[in-house]
């Protein structure tokens, strides 16, 4: 029983259009994907302004009739296309790929961020490798939990602080990198106030003591310009809810080619095989093991393992190669008066600010004591919808906003900060 890894594992992704030579059902046309900014008219009329994509994105309305084909196909539908999720996969790890400046074989797919950042310290021996971690306090708050408890097992971990401006010190990262440090772990841009690291001078400094360099990128992937080979961040992961435009369940982690043989497989599973031949069931060939086989030297083979989401993957296929012919850079261009329009606005009625000025992401943040209590229900009676936190408050601009939405949000917003 000889099979290859392309049978193994049911892949997925994109051309521009939606996939992969599929016959599209007759319920099912999408509207065309607009070229131009702001694309409005590539998601659904919404019933409220929507500047939260930073939370979870609203999902192309191509994608959902990715979508129902994808349901058509599934329910066996008289006139459902014939999809090949495997060829959909494949080209889909290759558009993110090509997103984010890596190449397909240093893409393996995966549930979430957090799950790809757990598989990173596993295949580096943390924490019985022992060693310095070096993080900061603008990486993704949920990973305070994970450096807190490593540093309960025995890992030195140093958190840097925000500085008043919303940044990290590089002097004081360059400061805390020393011979002992395994990682440092950031955050491409931040899930706090949208600040962007340095990602290259971030990697030189691991680098030249010998430490690996983990990177969040979701805020980033979709958002900013990446290029992580030539940066030369050696893993990175993301989800694909935000500024990918897909869903829950499905993700991305990057492994630089180079750092693979060093490092250890985080766990098993048959997705990672590339190779295999069984020796116990009827008409196998004899041999003296229960099966040969070999795994990948590729980031799927050290890290791969379940079944992949396979309505992610239709998502996918629409979203990305659309992200890429929107261009990243000039979503940048285009979104960045946005930025400083809230900016200029908010920080003119006293608004205390957390994001930088300036700042070329897509989230600009405040801090406010008792945000959520403060701005919450004024925002939900306007219909506006930001990210509202117990001290802060975040707009999120996408593809789709524009000064109209930003006028309905400073109406909304008190002339001052609330007392």
């Amino acid at each position: 029983m000889d099979f290859t890894r392309r049978a193994l594992v049911a892949a997925a992704a994109a051309t521009p259009a939606l996939g992969a030579g599929a016959a599209r059902a007759e319920t099912a046309s999408p509207p065309p994907l607009p070229t131009e900014l702001p694309a409005r008219s590539a998601f659904a009329e919404m019933p409220f302004v929507y500047l939260d994509s930073g939370a979870t994105h609203p999902m192309p309305l191509a994608a959902k009739a990715a979508l129902s084909d994808y349901l058509a196909y599934k329910t066996r539908a008289k006139g459902a296309p014939d999809l090949d999720m495997g060829e959909l996969q494949k080209t889909m790890v290759e558009n993110f790929a090509a997103l984010v400046g890596g190449t397909a074989d240093e893409i393996a797919v995966i549930q979430s961020t957090t799950m790809g950042e757990n598989l990173v310290l596993q295949a580096l021996g943390i924490p019985a490798s022992g060693g310095r971690i070096v993080t900061d306090a603008l990486h993704f708050f949920g990973s305070y939990y994970t450096y807190g408890r490593l540093g309960e097992a025995g890992m030195d971990v140093v958190t840097l602080p925000m500085t008043p401006e919303g940044k990290t010190d590089m002097d004081a990262m360059a400061a805390a990198i020393d011979g002992k440090t395994k990682l440092v772990a950031i955050s491409a841009v931040s899930t706090v106030n949208g600040f962007q690291h340095d990602l290259k001078a971030v990697c030189d400094l691991a680098h030249a003591h010998g430490a690996y360099v983990y990177v969040d990128l979701a805020h980033a992937a979709g958002t900013v310009p990446l290029d992580l080979r030539a940066a030369g961040v050696d893993f990175a992961a993301t989800s694909s809810y935000k500024w990918l435009m897909g869903d829950f369940g499905l993700g991305f982690l990057y492994a630089r080619k180079e750092v693979l043989s060093e490092i250890a497989r985080p766990w098993w599973g048959y997705h990672q095989v590339s190779r295999f031949t069984s020796h116990v069931l009827p008409y196998d060939p004899p041999g003296e093991t229960v099966a040969d086989y070999a795994a990948s030297e590729t980031a799927e083979g050290y890290f791969a393992m379940g079944t992949t989401s396979w309505t992610g993957v239709v998502q996918l296929a629409t979203t990305l190669p659309w992200i890429r012919q929107l261009d990243v850079a000039r979503i940048q261009a285009w979104r960045q008066p946005l930025a400083d329009a809230v900016q200029t606005e908010l920080r003119g009625r006293g608004y205390e600010p957390l994001t930088p000025m300036g700042s070329p992401t897509p989230l600009v943040a405040f801090a406010l004591k008792d945000a959520y209590g403060k701005l919450g229900p004024l925002l939900r009676e306007k219909d506006v919808r930001i990210t509202v936190s117990r001290n802060r408050f975040r707009v999120s601009l996408s593809v789709f906003n524009d000064m109209n939405d930003l006028d309905r949000l400073f109406a909304a917003l008190p002339k001052a900060p609330p007392a």
